[in-house]
């Protein structure tokens, strides 16, 4: 009987030695493959995507024809394998356009073989239908359980109704009675109180005359408000073709409003920015890793307009404009110009247009009514350390002197002085 106990004993132990083994095994390759998703999404979505080819080519199946080794070499460093002749390396930097690869010497061989489980995890075919996966398969009782719940409720839910009828029923009843009475007794005392209020309003004539200046005044004054505010747009937020976002652009990532409106240094108008300007980033730039991999539906816009292929990198021949529409519009009466207030008094961009680098969606925050405009010039100091104001001191000191000036040696020939 000992002999057999610890006989037993010792199978037991190992059973359980072995499935302890699998499991630390099996959540190892969970750890693994995890560890490796994170490091993808973080490091590589941006050129790569597993089933189709983004800036690099698609991963699927790539660690498994492949040498573990030599993929470790190439992502730590493609260009030091390329320079030694690897016959691989330079065929894969050929077949991609001669495009550089980041190389990611950061990373250590078990986080790169993390990587290359993602990869191969995510290259197999997922089961169409979770309940098929053992993980969504209910129990019979469950199932009853449930069934029988809701068989409750629906019967719990007609009692209720019922009852609730009844009362309703009776009330009806009740106020159908009473109805005749309480009328007859609250209208004649509403009416009468109604008609001698009536009276004692008309008869007392400085009441009477209060009210309608009141009236007037009150009339006087929603009309002016509503002439004074004509043609003021404050507030004024339309939505535009594309949502790009001055708040990701201008706040997050602090790019100048002067690299995308750059005619606010040397123009009257601030300009709206090409296409082109915004491929200068987005042409590699696709925010793919906040949509799965693939390419941000807002940046999907910019390539059509250009006609632009991300997979080949090259334009088409049918180009669109992009139709923004204009938020800021003042009368064609009004002269502003742009590069005066920006380089000549160096007013910053937010004290007309308001917080911008915080905008999602841009929209009018000022009134850019003639008073604000006249209240700001009264307060804003004149900046005289710029070469604006040294040209005109210079001017003067000329005139003091006798010399001959002419108004072409002021800016006469400036073509914003007529054609605005």
């Amino acid at each position: 009987m000992r002999t057999i106990s610890s006989v037993l004993g010792s199978l037991a132990r190992v059973v359980s030695t072995s499935l302890m083994l699998l499991f630390a095994v099996t959540t190892l390759h969970a750890q693994d493959v995890k560890e490796g998703e994170k490091i993808f999404k973080s490091k590589c979505t941006s050129c790569h995507a597993i089933d189709r080819k983004v800036v690099g080519p698609a991963l699927k199946g790539i660690p498994e024809t492949k040498d573990e080794a030599w993929l470790i070499k190439w992502i730590k460093n493609s260009q030091a394998l390329i320079a030694s002749g690897d016959a691989d390396a330079v065929k894969i930097f050929e077949e991609n356009n001669k495009l550089v690869m980041t190389s990611f010497t950061d990373l250590s061989d078990d986080q790169i073989k993390s990587v290359l489980a993602y990869i191969t995890d995510a290259s197999k075919e997922k089961p169409k239908d979770p309940s098929k996966d053992g993980a969504g398969a209910k129990d019979d009782n469950a199932s009853m359980f449930m069934i029988l719940g809701l068989i409750a409720v629906v019967v719990l839910a007609v009692v209720v109704i019922v009852v609730l009828n009844r009362v309703i029923r009776t009330l009806e009843n009740v106020i159908a009675k009473n109805q005749e009475a309480i009328a007859a007794q609250q209208e004649p005392e509403d009416s009468q109180r109604f008609v001698k209020f009536a009276k004692a309003f008309v008869k007392n004539k400085k009441l009477v005359g209060f009210t309608v200046l009141m009236l007037v005044a009150l009339l006087a004054v929603g009309g002016w408000k509503t002439m004074w505010n004509v043609g003021v747009h404050q507030g004024y937020q339309p939505v535009q073709p594309i949502k790009f976002s001055h708040q990701i652009h201008a706040g997050v990532n602090k790019i100048e409003c002067q690299y995308c409106h750059g005619g606010a240094f040397k123009s009257k108008n601030a300009s709206i920015p090409s296409a082109n300007v915004c491929m200068n980033c987005h042409n590699t730039i696709t925010a793919s890793e906040h949509y799965d991999g693939e390419i941000s539906p807002e940046i999907a816009k910019i390539y059509r307009a250009l006609d632009w292929n991300p997979d080949t990198r090259t334009y088409g021949n049918n180009p669109k404009p992009i139709q923004w529409v204009r938020i800021h519009n003042l009368p064609d009466f009004a002269y502003f110009n742009h590069s005066q207030h920006v380089v000549v008094a160096g007013v910053e961009c937010q004290t007309c247009h308001g917080p911008i680098q915080n905008m999602e969606e841009v929209y009018q925050y000022s009134p850019l009514t003639m008073k604000w405009c006249v209240d700001c010039h009264k307060k804003t100091d004149i900046k005289s350390d710029n070469k604006y104001y040294e040209d005109l001191i210079k001017a003067h000191e000329r005139i003091k002197k006798g010399e001959k000036m002419t108004a072409a040696m002021i800016g006469g020939l400036e073509c914003g002085k007529c054609h605005y």
